[in-house]
């Protein structure tokens, strides 16, 4: 699935809230992958993947777009500052935020992602 329909898709849920749409992954996405450490985030999040995480800080979108991740969903009521959302637009990272636990979250995701 292409980020685009995912995110028509996925948008539709009042738990979810569409930070930003840009993204630089125009494959098919691939799975979700739930993560809070970056430095193994860096080595295992899948390219074209779903990231979902509570850690809401820029190096968070660095990781992301070292590692060509179609998405990252902020779980858990993470904050999201102006900075972020602005490195996340700079970085090309798609961005949602949801009060959802990580798991829901991430079960969402999957959902949404393979039917």
């Amino acid at each position: 699935m292409k980020v685009e329909t995912f995110l028509e898709n996925i948008g539709g849920e009042e738990s979810v809230q569409i930070v930003t749409k840009e993204s630089i992954w125009e494959e098919e996405m691939t799975k979700v992958f739930c993560c809070d450490l970056l430095s193994v985030a860096m080595g295992k999040a899948p390219a074209g993947g779903v990231w979902v995480t509570v850690i809401a800080n820029v190096n968070t979108l660095a990781v992301a777009a070292l590692t060509e991740t179609a998405c990252v969903i902020l779980a858990e009521g993470a904050n999201l500052e102006e900075a972020l959302i602005e490195k996340a637009r700079q970085e090309g990272v798609c961005l949602l935020a949801t009060e959802l636990p990580v798991y829901e979250a991430a079960c969402l995701a999957d959902r949404y992602l393979h039917g």
